[in-house]
């Protein structure tokens, strides 16, 4: 079911807050996609990231574990890297910055990135938070870039909000949120 839509034009953060616009991460649904349709920065080898909230969206530096890896190939036909991603903020070991879950989008006119994300049971007061991403950049330096992440948020309190933020700068584009209902 969709939920929400929100499109950034110039945006540096946009924000799903539960009870907010019709945003309820409660367990009407138990898990949530979010779908992220040609994000594009206005700076150079950008991207977006994420993290959450148990507080409304007053903070968000909610405990983090994950880990991260990409497979590219450059337009040249020169290039080719599959690899595990452990810097900046790809891999996290309890740590509450920023997620990140797209990297190196080109700000040229036809540079952008698309995927989704998925995010389960983010209302339990039992359970940590496991999310997963799946997205495809077209990197600035001419490269097709699948990034791969997965993690959980290492809190029983339930997420009421999740902001996705440009690396640098601002983005364009839309993120949709849909709720999956367990029909068994």
């Amino acid at each position: 079911t969709l939920i929400k839509t929100l499109t950034a034009d110039s945006d540096s953060t946009l924000s799903f807050v539960d009870g907010s616009s019709d945003v309820d991460f409660d367990s009407s649904y138990p898990i949530y996609v979010f779908k992220f349709i040609n994000i594009h920065n206005d700076t150079d080898n950008g991207g977006i990231g994420f993290q959450c909230s148990t507080d409304g969206g007053s903070s968000y530096a909610t405990t983090v574990t994950s880990t991260s890896f990409r497979a590219e190939h450059d337009e040249a036909d020169s290039d080719t890297t599959f690899a595990y991603r452990g810097d900046d903020y790809w891999d996290q070991a309890q740590g509450t910055n920023e997620q990140r879950i797209m990297d190196g989008t080109g700000n040229a006119t036809d540079e952008s990135g698309s995927g989704e994300m998925w995010f389960f049971n983010p209302s339990s007061t039992v359970f940590v938070k496991h999310w997963f991403s799946n997205t495809s950049v077209y990197h600035g330096a001419d490269y097709e870039i699948n990034y791969r992440m997965a993690g959980y948020f290492n809190t029983t309190s339930d997420i009421d909000a999740i902001r996705f933020s440009a690396l640098s700068g601002t983005f364009d584009g839309k993120i949709k949120l849909y709720g999956l209902k367990d029909s068994a």
